[in-house]
């Protein structure tokens, strides 16, 4: 059930002014959560309900912010929500994940759409960044590490002993938190990864290749004069669009961001989130933020997860406006859990 019965949703122009003086003005229509809440939700643009939720967060008179949230999930409780998706690229089900016998996922079922970003909220240490990066298989690399379940991508198990772990690190490409290019020039830093999958086989095509991704990631007017510049010499802004350009380059279908604006200006955080929101047209996106607004502004679904476990998973803007899980309830709200 939901914690928040007394808490009243208004329109997204009072949302934005609460957000800016502490206080809704006088006279403004309020729509309650138990009424007409599917059109509040259908008509919440991303930058509507990050500031509706911003203003959520405002009352701390109402939501009890200096109480305990509880609510622990039991061994056995089931996801909340729709996990499942109409055309999956990726599927996982009962995924559980073991640190030296030590578990850090228990039985997550979900599966990510084409074309959608999918966010992953929840408190440091509830697993999402070990969910995410299962998903190309990067725990292997982890010392200790054990992965259980079925994970198939586009319904081939991705750990199948005849699968080829370099093409599916290409099929599903990861950009980091911190910005990581490699100490070569820019050029360099996008030719090579297009070089050894074979997708261009002269300097020409590999030519074509660094202008389109970097026009996709709006880097090119800035860089275009100086491809044989070391990488390192760019902002961190614009190393984290050529990490991106970097994994557009190997023609990925999926794209798993751990955190990606975590280091960067709010300029910088701003032409990512732009750049999300474009690339959703080719791509399936899978977002892991600490920004509740970032998850509101570009994602369509969202899921989270506590503790090791999915909690809830389903509409963005259903969740954040009235979640089924007292848990996300509370975590949405700025309670400690």
């Amino acid at each position: 059930e939901c914690c928040f019965e007394s808490f009243t949703l208004y329109r997204v122009e009072d949302a934005v002014f609460s957000t800016l003086v502490g206080s809704r003005p006088s006279g403004l229509t309020e729509m309650n959560t138990d009424s007409n809440l599917n059109p509040v939700i259908e008509s919440h643009s991303g930058e509507g309900l990050a500031a509706a939720l911003v203003a959520r967060q405002l009352r701390p008179g109402q939501l009890g912010i200096d109480e305990p949230c509880g609510g622990e999930p039991t061994p056995d409780a089931a996801t909340l929500g729709e996990w499942r998706s109409p055309r999956p690229h990726l599927s996982c089900q009962g995924l559980c994940v073991d640190y030296h016998g030590r578990r850090a996922l228990e039985a997550v079922n979900l599966e990510i759409g084409r074309h959608e970003v999918i966010a992953l909220l929840g408190p440091s240490g509830s697993g999402r960044s070990t969910f995410l990066r299962c998903l190309n298989r990067l725990n292997d690399v982890i010392p200790g590490c054990r992965v259980t379940g079925k994970l198939l991508l586009d319904g081939r198990d991705i750990h199948a002993p005849t699968l080829d772990i370099v093409t599916l690190r290409a099929r599903v490409g990861m950009v980091f938190q911190q910005p990581n290019p490699y100490p070569k020039s820019i050029y360099e830093n996008i030719a090579y990864g297009s070089r050894i999958h074979g997708l261009a086989s002269s300097r020409i095509q590999e030519s074509v290749i660094i202008e389109t991704v970097l026009r996709k990631v709006g880097l090119w007017k800035e860089v275009r004069h100086r491809l044989d510049k070391p990488a390192l010499q760019l902002s961190q802004g614009q190393q984290q669009r050529l990490c991106l350009a970097r994994v557009l380059a190997i023609e990925p279908a999926v794209i798993l961001m751990d955190e990606p604006c975590a280091s960067l200006d709010p300029i910088s955080t701003s032409l990512i989130e732009r750049l999300i929101e474009e690339l959703r047209e080719a791509y399936s996106i899978v977002l892991v933020t600490h920004s509740l607004q970032q998850a509101a502004r570009v994602s369509q679904r969202t899921a989270f997860f506590y503790r090791g476990r999915l909690i809830e998973v389903g509409n963005t803007a259903q969740l954040f406006i009235n979640p089924r899980h007292k848990l996300t309830d509370c975590f949405i709200s700025g309670r400690y859990l």
